[in-house]
């Protein structure tokens, strides 16, 4: 990933944050038929190995998992804050007129080695997990065991758990720090007022660092 000096992300926490924000991933892996992309919700553990580990299941029908030796390299993308920037958000645009349309965003990606997990155990792990994760903010959460014991066994055994093996993360947050303060912090306020909160509150903090 290109990743100019003033749009990096050099702290690890700020990475982990943008993962557990958005856990929905993408898992880029390469096969006899080339580069392929699976999308799932990961849950991520920052203090397994060197860099963390990432977990998931995928469908048993999906052929990513027999199509991926075990050590395989893999990446796994995490899309953060983002959102359209009109030129008309910056002061200065209306003073020199020399400003054009961008996109902001933030952005992770995990580069690790994978292995299938196709054991009972650690397939429910994850679930139960994920799913106490997802089900938190619910007034009354979903869990396991308001279905048939038979029922989650039938749907654990049509699932095959993955674990992603971190060797390495890159993370960029693209905040128009490369504009002037006014310009990025108008731009910021134009998208809180879009109820464009996420990267609005991003971008004014930018300035902090």
């Amino acid at each position: 990933m290109y990743i100019p000096a003033h749009f990096a992300i050099e702290r690890p926490s700020q990475m982990h944050a943008i993962i557990e924000q958005h856990p929905l991933g993408a898992l880029v892996t390469s096969g006899t038929d080339g580069l392929d992309a699976n999308h799932m919700p990961f849950e991520f553990d920052p203090t397994q190995g060197s860099f963390g580990v990432l977990t998931a299941h995928v469908a048993r029908a999906n052929p990513v998992w027999r199509q991926c030796k075990d050590g395989a390299e893999v990446l796994v993308i995490f899309r953060g804050n983002e959102s359209y920037i009109s030129p008309n958000w910056y002061p200065s645009k209306h003073e020199t007129h020399r400003q054009v349309p961008t996109w902001n965003y933030e952005v992770v990606h995990v580069h690790g080695r994978l292995s299938v997990m196709d054991e009972e155990r650690f397939v429910r792990g994850v679930v139960a997990r994920l799913t106490r994760t997802h089900e938190s903010s619910e007034s009354k959460p979903w869990k396991m065991g308001d279905s048939s014991p038979e029922y989650i066994d039938g749907m654990l055994k049509a699932i095959v758990g993955i674990e992603v093996a971190i060797t390495r993360m890159e993370g960029k947050a693209k905040l128009s720090q490369n504009r002037e303060a006014r310009d990025r912090l108008n731009a910021a306020d134009t998208l809180l007022a879009k109820g464009v909160e996420g990267l609005g509150k991003a971008m004014r903090e930018a300035g902090k660092e």
